[in-house]
């Protein structure tokens, strides 16, 4: 059996690439690439990106649980509810985001309320991005790999 922490780190670390990887290809496919690719990409993340995702987000908590029921403070606290705004992202914007970007991207309706909830989605990826940067630095810190900053001395 695989080591839970490292099982926890791999699937976290996807997790952080594929949204990466979602908000830089739709970034790209839209300001410079050509309709059809905007449709391939809203297709690829609907329907493939987010079950790998999904998978990755899921190891990454359950993982996350297990391996805190021995720890306590407020790296773990903090990691926690983090864990929790992440989740209520994807399940309440980011999911339904993509789900209707790919819908109108494949029915050619590229109109405005297609870029309002392009614009949110990208503007949550970033959050996103950000709170799970955040777990990450901390569970360096937790495994020792990270060392806490020094007050600067004047």
């Amino acid at each position: 059996m695989m080591n839970p922490k490292i099982i926890h780190a791999i699937a976290g670390t996807l997790a952080m690439l594929i949204i990466a990887t979602f908000w830089t290809t739709t970034t790209i496919s839209e300001l410079f690439l050509s309709v059809s690719a905007i449709v391939a990409v809203k297709h690829y993340i609907a329907y493939y990106g987010i079950a790998c995702l999904a998978v990755c987000m899921a190891m990454t908590g359950g993982t996350g649980n297990f391996l805190s029921k021995s720890r306590k403070g407020r790296l773990i606290t903090d990691k926690q509810k983090r864990m929790k705004i992440i989740a209520l992202n994807g399940i309440c914007v980011m999911l339904p985001s993509a789900i209707f970007l790919n819908y109108k991207a494949s029915s050619g309706q590229f109109d405005t309320i297609f870029y309002v909830v392009q614009v949110i989605e990208l503007m949550v990826g970033i959050v996103q991005l950000t709170l799970l940067g955040k777990n990450f630095q901390a569970g360096l810190k937790m495994a020792g790999r990270l060392r806490k900053k020094k007050p600067a001395v004047a």
